[in-house]
């Protein structure tokens, strides 16, 4: 395969080999950029309206602690193997069958946030110029995105050197603005404006919030050139966008007595805010709509073995959530996209005990490392593995004692654990893997 085809592709059915690899600090920024997003604020000044401001902070520490261990262990595994979560979670429990499943529900709810993070631009975009109306921005807005990430997590690198610092600019600009005009003592003193959130309500919403981001933190760190790399990025980017967002979001809660942050940021600096919400997203959407495209080209290879160029994917469902943003179709689906997000969380606590502790399948993964290849089979399906899977979802929708989120993950470690020592873990069926993957990728 050409050299420029591989870069174009971003190794999406394949390892990504030593000589691809990348300074952990750049990708701190992305991963910086991926979650210092509009949302965060919007996650921050929900928290404020409705706790003290060192209850929030608490709520923000939990939170980040269990989202940025899951992170962390998941990353460690996507920068060992250099593979990302559709294609690695073949070799981590889920078989062939399992990890298109995984690669469905990742895709999906990643083109439908997609879309309905280019429908909020959108209406920034048409509040600053109404020459054009909202479906028109939402169009071009989403072409721009869908641009950005054809060509590539360098593009995407680039984008994020210059949209992070700025964002940083505009929204500092902002928060000076506001929170000038108030004592930040009596803010951090004051009693929430809004009904009242517990402290493991609050944590619980920050856990859920990200916790996607743990599952598809390989598509990233595949990148990544050691284990020490993941964790100095994870830790950096993580916690900067964590407490540097969140809590500004939570005092500008406390200073307006609202949680509408996007009416605050066009209050303190009008038109600039615009700027402000479309920075925000487009460093967040161009990770949505990149790992859809791979998810979707995994589907496609494991399903019906057919390798699609991820540059091509990525046009086509670029188009598909830009058209539905534009529709305004997308709105409903908020609350599909909210219950499909319940799968994730027992994913990370799978593909954790599989690789690190119970390793049925990671002597195959070790084999063909060396090599910068795929192993050589492929498990069709794994019974146990989706069973497991099923019922930890459940369990983490159903039961509300102690964190959703965090239950579910660690049921999922557990049972997959027992599975394990029980000698539940059987594939049914395996398919070999086609030659020039299972040879050394150059």
């Amino acid at each position: 395969m050409d050299h420029l085809e591989i870069i174009a592709d971003d190794y999406s059915t394949r390892r990504v080999p030593p000589s691809a690899r990348r300074s952990w600090f750049g990708i701190a920024v992305q991963r910086f950029g991926q979650v210092s997003d509009l949302s965060q604020f919007l996650l921050g000044a929900m928290l404020g309206f409705g706790m003290t401001f060192w209850n929030a902070f608490w709520a923000l520490t939990l939170g980040a602690i269990v989202f940025e261990a899951l992170a962390i262990l998941t990353g460690i595994i996507g920068a060992r193997e250099g593979l990302n979560t559709s294609l690695l979670a073949r070799w981590s429990g889920f078989g062939r069958i399992g990890s298109a499943l995984l690669a469905a529900a990742i895709s999906i709810s990643l083109i439908g946030w997609f879309g309905i993070q280019t429908g909020i631009s959108a209406i920034g975009l048409h509040q600053l110029m109404p020459a054009l109306s909202t479906p028109a921005w939402a169009i071009i807005f989403g072409f721009v995105i869908t641009l950005i990430v054809v060509r590539g997590f360098g593009s995407m690198q680039w984008v994020a050197n210059v949209t992070v610092p700025l964002f940083l600019v505009l929204v500092g600009w902002a928060v000076v603005s506001e929170l000038s005009q108030h004592s930040l003592t009596r803010l951090m003193q004051q009693a929430p404006p809004g009904p009242e959130i517990s402290l493991l309500s609050g944590a619980t919403v920050v856990a859920g919030s990200f916790i996607v981001g743990s599952v598809i933190a390989p598509d990233m760190t595949r990148y990544n050139r050691s284990v020490s790399d993941v964790v100095k990025q994870t830790l950096i980017g993580i916690t900067l966008g964590e407490y540097a967002i969140g809590m500004v979001g939570v005092l500008l809660a406390h200073a307006v007595k609202s949680n509408d942050i996007t009416a605050i940021i066009f209050t303190s600096v009008g038109w600039v805010g615009v700027l402000v919400i479309v920075l925000g997203t487009t460093k967040i959407n161009d990770w949505n709509l990149y790992s859809s495209s791979l998810g979707f080209v995994n589907i496609a290879d494991l399903l019906f073995g057919i390798r699609l160029h991820r540059g091509l994917v990525t046009v086509a469902v670029g188009t598909v959530g830009t058209m539905l943003a534009a529709a305004g179709f997308l709105d409903r689906f908020v609350d599909f996209l909210t219950i499909l997000s319940v799968a994730f969380p027992p994913v990370a606590g799978i593909m954790i005990a599989e690789y690190f502790v119970v390793k049925r399948w990671r002597p195959a993964l070790e084999n063909s490392r060396s090599k910068s290849a795929l192993p050589e089979e492929t498990p069709d399906w794994v019974p146990a593995t989706l069973v497991i899977w099923l019922g930890s979802a459940l369990i983490g929708y159903h039961v509300t004692i102690g964190m959703p989120a965090l239950n579910s993950v660690a049921i999922a470690f557990v049972l997959y654990l027992l599975a394990g020592r029980l000698g539940l873990l059987v594939s049914i069926g395996a398919t070999c893997a086609p030659d020039d993957l299972v040879e050394t990728n150059r």
